[in-house]
């Protein structure tokens, strides 16, 4: 073997433990994720379920992630906060999506089965109680809500209701989402003092928020609830109450939401990935560009923004979690 041939052999050998190195290098980058992707290449199955109410912030989110991460996947399932919950406990999906905070059986049957989670909140949210726009009604408090929606309530009449500064004698028709819904467990305990306490003769219209709208626009006594992104899309045929909590009537606004006036139905709306997904990459770039995105997500799904302050805790949390910190 001549000199020249084993030098081009060393050489060749030389570059070929270059770029394997190079492509250690880059597959260790691809798994620390953070900081919002920077050209890595992620891929894998993202499963999220839950809230009706929070798909159309998560449903967008995984649309643009994908677009970004042609090899990622986000599936976005509607089984209700409670639904969402026991499958998230069992293991069955990586990412919940909750319109409340998760309850202390649901904590319990996570524990069971060694999931770890955290709770980040994506949105704001003004809880949105909505008539006909033919009703004379604007302001409703919360006994006069409570004295409608509370179990075995006779109230069948909008003229039953005590104390309306309107008169209205026109028979209520009632909508409303199923007991799985985190809307329900928020509204019920809001409003009746207890959570999943109301009359059960209602239109249940189950994770299906449009029924309401159409049942609402099409009864001049109607009356439902639901988040407020679906209030702010059909506002040109729904009128929302305005809600005494204490101190006055409020409307359901982003500015009420924000500052905490619109009570006691303002609320937040959260996510809640466990530990397991957050240590994938591509699950933990996900959840960070949902947050570092929120802003337009809300606004596009016609939620209201976080606030810097509670945009940062939420990026914490990722950070603290994907770490391997617990809940």
């Amino acid at each position: 073997m001549t000199k020249r041939t084993l030098f081009a052999l060393l050489g060749a050998l030389a570059l070929a433990l270059s770029v394997a190195a190079c492509g250690e290098d880059d597959e260790e980058g691809n798994g620390g994720g953070g900081g919002g992707g920077g050209g890595s290449e992620l891929s894998g199955n993202i499963r999220i379920d839950g809230s009706s109410t929070v798909a159309p912030l998560s449903e967008p989110a995984g649309e643009q992630f994908n677009g970004e991460h042609p090899d990622v996947r986000v599936t976005v399932g509607t089984s209700g906060t409670g639904g969402g919950f026991e499958k998230f406990c069992a293991g069955e999906t990586d990412i919940s999506d909750a319109s409340r905070q998760i309850e202390p059986d649901e904590e319990k049957l996570c524990e069971a089965k060694g999931i770890e989670w955290t709770e980040i909140t994506v949105a704001n949210d003004a809880l949105s109680v909505v008539v006909n726009p033919e009703n004379p009604v604007t302001c409703m408090t919360v006994e006069q809500l409570k004295s409608v929606w509370e179990p075995k309530s006779k109230v069948s009449s909008w003229s039953d209701v005590e104390g309306l500064e309107q008169d209205f004698d026109t028979e209520l028709e009632l909508y409303g989402p199923g007991t799985d819904s985190g809307t329900f467990d928020y509204f019920t305990e809001a409003i009746n003092g207890e959570e999943g306490a109301s009359r059960t003769d209602y239109n249940n219209v189950g994770e299906d928020d449009n029924a309401t709208v159409t049942g609402v626009t099409g009864s001049e006594g109607g009356m439902g609830y639901f988040g407020y992104s679906f209030f702010r899309e059909n506002q040109d045929t729904l009128k929302a109450l305005e809600i005494d909590g204490g101190d006055g009537c409020v409307a359901p606004t982003p500015e009420t939401a924000q500052d905490g006036s619109y009570k006691p139905l303002g609320r937040q709306l959260y996510i809640y990935p466990s530990a397991e997904a957050l240590r994938k990459p591509a699950v933990r770039e996900f959840v960070t560009f949902y947050i570092e995105n929120s802003d337009a997500l809300a606004e596009q799904a016609g939620f209201i923004p976080l606030t810097e302050e509670q945009k940062q805790e939420s990026l914490d949390k990722i950070e603290q979690l994907s770490g391997g910190a617990g809940s």
